[in-house]
């Protein structure tokens, strides 16, 4: 059964611009539909889920890790509020964290710090292909890059197989509400 989202992307998204009131919009209607919202505990998109899901009084799980010898690291933020926290000591097992917490995965759009979370899930979706989490690519932009990579990369069928593109925040609960369940296995 699908409880936890995941949210990854750009962690330099503000306010009022299209990706953070996208990602805002998308947490508060899952929270609204009794689904916990997960991210990185940091800015940009990860923050807008949070306030998404705050608004509608849902519940919010962060994964971050202290950057200790790092120059620079935007995934961590004071003002992301959660309900529960897990602080650990780098960013390969925060990642994993994140993963591991997530019943489903909304990849926005992001830079290199989206591309290896997204990596992860979408490896991971490939090799439990029967019992994959869902993974979800929001936004239009996802059709040509994913159209490129396929043409480019040397994909199996069940690599094409494991997600969904999507454009609103309704497609996104859509998708979640009729996926089957028998695919949601936390093997992965």
């Amino acid at each position: 059964m699908i409880k936890n989202v995941t949210f990854f992307g750009f962690s330099q998204t503000k306010p009022g611009e299209e990706l953070f009131e996208s990602a805002r919009k998308t947490a508060k209607l899952l929270a609204q539909n009794n689904y916990t919202i997960v991210n990185g505990g940091g800015p940009g998109v990860m923050l807008a889920s949070t306030h998404g899901a705050k608004e509608a009084k849902g519940k919010v799980i962060t994964a971050t890790f202290n950057p200790k010898g790092m120059s620079f690291f935007e995934g961590k933020a004071s003002v992301n509020k959660a309900d529960e926290t897990y602080e650990l000591d780098n960013y390969i097992d925060r990642t994993q964290k994140l993963v591991d917490l997530g019943d489903a995965f909304i990849i926005f759009n992001g830079g290199t710090g989206t591309l290896s979370e997204l990596g992860l899930v979408w490896g991971l979706a490939r090799l439990f292909h029967k019992n994959y989490r869902p993974l979800i690519f929001f936004g239009s932009f996802w059709h040509d890059i994913i159209e490129h990579i396929a043409k480019n990369m040397l994909l199996r069928p069940e690599e094409i197989d494991v997600y969904t593109i999507v454009d609103s925040s309704q497609e996104v609960l859509d998708y979640l509400k009729k996926f089957p369940n028998e695919h949601t296995s936390r093997n992965s």
